[in-house]
């Protein structure tokens, strides 16, 4: 084998593992493939050979051993057990500063768990979170590669030239520490969930409140696609909307049973943000829409259960897509807000330090959820990267303001014609509330007190109080 000065093997080779693969097979790589069933690498090299340096390992000895150091291993294989069972497999054949790399959806606590623990022995491990499907995997993906800045220096520069590019600039960059990498994508995930809800709720208005056809539909969302829309979801969104089904002549969306799946990182994503307090109500309405729609003997049951007692009409019908392409663009805001808040707080919460820019930066291509406006979050954090919240970034504090009026307009139609917005309405509520001079959690806290002693603050003086309900109500000071 000659020398080289750049070398990868990848391990798991089902679609996504054999696009990577080709990925770095055609950036310059010479690539050691290795697969569980031998099958699956004679395949990829007899059909795709010919697009590089492939190297054959039929055994997992054997692709160790056709790796100089330090050693880079990509992992692409199902997250959770199967994961632990390569790395198990492959972790004690490996030899001090050689880099294993989990490009799996795998969850940040496990990626936390095994970086601890390889590092005991001397092995660098990299949980890099991978966007941007099977095309992405081939033709340049969004990566979030988290672990030991020395780790990142052996692997980061391979990562980079595989990946994305917008600009001239690689949608690739260190995350941070340890499971930082597969955190930062657990909220992309978030994100893009959040994002799929408010789209469909948009096309659900608009195909109600105009009687619109989903062809006409897809004509709407290939004109905002052209505006500040401008986005990857919004983009296929129109090619989905605009597909017939060839068995039956009929809108494909009209045939797709309803009841929407999902994999797990939303949830995941809603589940750290309790944990960490931070409020991402478009992700978590976003999943709980997912889990409504896969209860059809619930809905069947209350199918019957009365709606509004007027018709609702659309008088407008030009106006009445402005309102909605509005309250898709503000709440997408917020959908966005509340990610970068969670990554926020984690990053605080485990000593991360993970740059927003570079988030915004890495997402601009390759990835599911990449949109025009991440060169202006971008741009954003950039300018002021102790933003307490996107929001009031001068530049989308206007552009949401002049939203409001048709976000407002759209919900209340929702409401008046019984359909359900969930993902709409819950960003206005958050909007507002954060906009409040004042919230109703002074009452919370009163009641708390009240029935289980919790104490409160007072707004004009320092220290925790309690009142003495169930006595003469007199206020003591703890």
């Amino acid at each position: 084998m000659s020398e080289r000065s750049e070398q990868i093997a990848v391990t798991g080779l089902a679609v996504m593992g054999s696009n990577l693969a080709r990925n770095f097979a055609r950036n310059g790589a010479q690539v050691v493939v290795h697969n569980r069933t031998t099958a699956k690498t004679d395949a990829l090299i007899l059909a795709h050979g010919s697009e590089g340096d492939f190297v054959h390992a039929p055994s997992t000895q054997d692709m160790i051993d056709a790796l100089e150091r330090p050693r880079r291993i990509l992992i692409m294989v199902q997250a959770g057990r199967p994961t632990d069972l390569v790395i198990d497999d492959i972790a004690p054949r490996l030899d001090k500063g050689d880099v294993l790399i989990d490009g799996g959806n795998a969850r940040y606590t496990d990626t936390r768990r095994r970086e601890s623990a390889l590092r005991e022995i001397g092995v660098h491990f990299v949980g890099a979170g991978i966007s941007g499907g099977e095309d992405g995997a081939l033709n340049g993906p969004s990566i979030m590669p988290g672990g030991s800045p020395e780790s990142y220096a052996t692997v980061g520069p391979l990562l980079e030239r595989i990946a994305a590019q917008v600009d001239g600039t690689p949608c690739c960059a260190y995350v941070g520490p340890d499971g930082a990498g597969h955190f930062v994508k657990m909220v992309h995930n978030g994100i893009e969930y959040a994002d799929m809800q408010l789209i469909a709720e948009a096309y659900d208005l608009l195909r109600r409140g105009l009687g619109a056809t989903p062809a006409e539909i897809a004509a709407i969302f290939t004109e905002w696609n052209s505006g500040d829309l401008e986005s990857y979801l919004v983009e296929i969104t129109a090619e989905v909307l605009a597909h017939v089904d060839a068995a039956t002549g009929s809108p494909f969306v009209d045939v797709v049973l309803d009841q929407a799946e999902q994999k797990g990182t939303g949830r995941w994503t809603v589940q750290s943000a309790l944990d960490l307090g931070v409020p991402v109500s478009g992700i978590a309405e976003a999943v709980f829409a997912r889990a409504l729609s896969g209860h059809p003997e619930q809905r069947a049951a209350a199918a019957g259960l009365p709606g509004p007692s007027t018709t609702w009409t659309v008088d407008d019908r030009t106006g009445f897509v402005e309102d909605v392409r509005q309250a898709l663009y503000a709440s997408k805001v917020v959908a966005y807000a509340q990610g970068f808040d969670q990554i926020a707080a984690a990053s605080a919460e485990y000593g991360w330090d993970v740059d927003p820019a570079a988030m915004a930066t890495i997402w601009r291509g390759g990835c599911i959820i990449r949109a025009r406006f991440l060169n202006r979050i971008k741009q954003a954090y950039d300018d002021n990267g102790a933003l307490p919240t996107l929001l009031v970034a001068p530049y989308f504090a206007e552009q949401v303001g002049a939203a409001q009026e048709g976000w407002r307009r759209v919900v209340t139609a929702a409401v008046q014609g019984g359909i359900p917005a969930p993902g709409f309405a819950s960003a206005l509520a958050y909007y507002d509330g954060l906009r409040a001079e004042r919230l109703s959690a002074s009452l919370i806290q009163g009641l708390r007190d009240f029935f289980g002693a919790h104490t409160y603050r007072r707004v004009d003086r320092a220290g925790s109080f309690h009142t003495l309900w169930s006595a003469d109500r007199s206020e003591i000071a703890l």
